[in-house]
Parts: structure tokens; sequence; C-alpha cells
């Protein structure tokens, strides 16, 4: 069975709570809801991490390798200043889909630039929480 890591980042532990005019009041658990009914109609397996610290995000992706077929990143913050997870997901040589809740590019001009798009088969932002749902789907299309 396809098998996916759906990992989230910084400050997406707050989700609901943390500026609900750029991010909704959507939670995390919800989103997670959401991926389950997806996979299921797919056919899919996934596991679900979220971390604040950039260290424990290049473990989860390093330990993917084997584990899973692919990842959905949303990086957060570290999207736009993190080099080393950039590489992490070159070392692992797993297809990964970008994920943003928010259309990061109408946003601040640091938001515009992005490590993991250099790396990743695509990126899908701005269409908020649904936007999960069509990253299982398009990584699933590519995994055929």
């Amino acid at each position: 069975m396809t098998s996916l890591l759906i990992l989230n980042g910084p400050n997406l532990n707050l989700l609901g709570q943390r500026q609900p005019e750029v991010y909704g009041a959507t939670t995390l658990a919800d989103i997670e809801r959401l991926c389950e009914a997806k996979a299921k109609a797919l056919g899919l397996a996934i596991e679900f991490a979220q971390s604040n610290d950039e260290a424990v995000m290049i473990d989860l992706i390093h330990k993917a390798r084997g584990r899973h077929d692919g990842i959905i990143l949303n990086a957060g913050a570290y999207t736009h200043t993190s080099i080393a997870l950039m590489d992490a997901i070159s070392s692992v040589a797993l297809p990964v889909i970008e994920l943003h809740l928010s259309n990061i590019h109408a946003r601040e001009d640091f938001r515009h630039t992005s490590y993991i798009a250099k790396v990743a088969l695509g990126v899908i932002c701005g269409f908020g929480a649904s936007g999960y749902p069509m990253a299982i789907e398009a990584l699933n299309e590519a995994l055929k």
C-alpha cells in the first residue's frame, strides 16, 4: 500500500488559534481528519507529524526513506530559511509536495523565496485546509 508522510512545521500546532485572518479557524486535528478521509478514499496509508524543531523535521524526513513513498511538507517559516530541510529532501530522494495554507506569493517579500520548492515535485498554496487533500491526490497521481 502506498504510504505518505504529512509533515507540518513550526506553529502549525496552533492552527485555529493563530492568526485566523491568515490561516483560518481550521485546526491541525481538522486537517488530519480531512487527510484521513482522502487517503481512505484513495486506498493510501498516511502518517502525520508536526514539529516546531528543524532538527526533528530533518530526522523525520530521513526516517521516511524506506518507510513512505512520498512526503507532503508544510514547513511553515522554515520554507524560507532552511537549506538543511532542502538538503534532507534531496538526500532521501522521495517525491515531496510543498504545501502552504496561505498564498505565500501574496504576502511579505521574504515569503516569496522557498528553498523547499527547489527540490519539490510541486507547490500548493493559498487554498487553506483544502490544499492538503489536493496534495494527497497530486502525490498519489505522481506515484502511479
